[in-house]
């Protein structure tokens, strides 16, 4: 059997170890109309509309009038929130902090967590918020 130089230093694999529930899970992208009641989902992007006369220069075909969505990523992605309700376009969250917030799903693109990943994390967020709670009564 002939191997590449390059597969020589290749990490090998267990031929028994196959793929099930306890390997890496992703997040599920999310139409508006799938955001269920008791989903924990994240923030993937947020999106700006900017109007084009904004920028220097030309886009293209687009008119001086015409919004621009731009995609940014949300500095507090990953954070699962709770859907506590959903009336689209909106949807009511929970954070783990506790804080209640309302969504507008045009603005925000979002993620089906795993469940057992959300409430692991959800877990740990309220541990970290109890700690800074209790150093700052001190």
């Amino acid at each position: 059997m002939c191997v590449s130089p390059v597969m020589r230093d290749c990490r090998k694999t267990d031929p028994d170890c196959g793929s099930g529930p306890t390997d890496s899970k992703t997040a599920k992208v999310l139409a508006p109309e799938d955001v269920r009641a008791g989903d924990y989902v994240a923030l993937l992007h947020e999106v700006h509309e900017i109007l084009s006369f904004w920028w220097c220069g030309g886009i293209g075909t687009i008119r001086p009038d015409d919004p621009v969505r731009i995609p940014f990523i949300p500095k507090n992605g990953g954070v699962p929130f709770r859907v506590r309700s959903v009336c689209l376009p909106f949807i009511l969250v929970k954070a783990p902090s506790g804080k209640v917030r309302s969504l507008d799903v045009r603005r925000y693109r979002l993620a089906r967590l795993d469940r057992t990943h959300a409430l692991v994390v959800w877990k740990a967020c309220k541990k970290s918020r109890r700690k800074r709670t209790q150093v700052a009564t001190k």
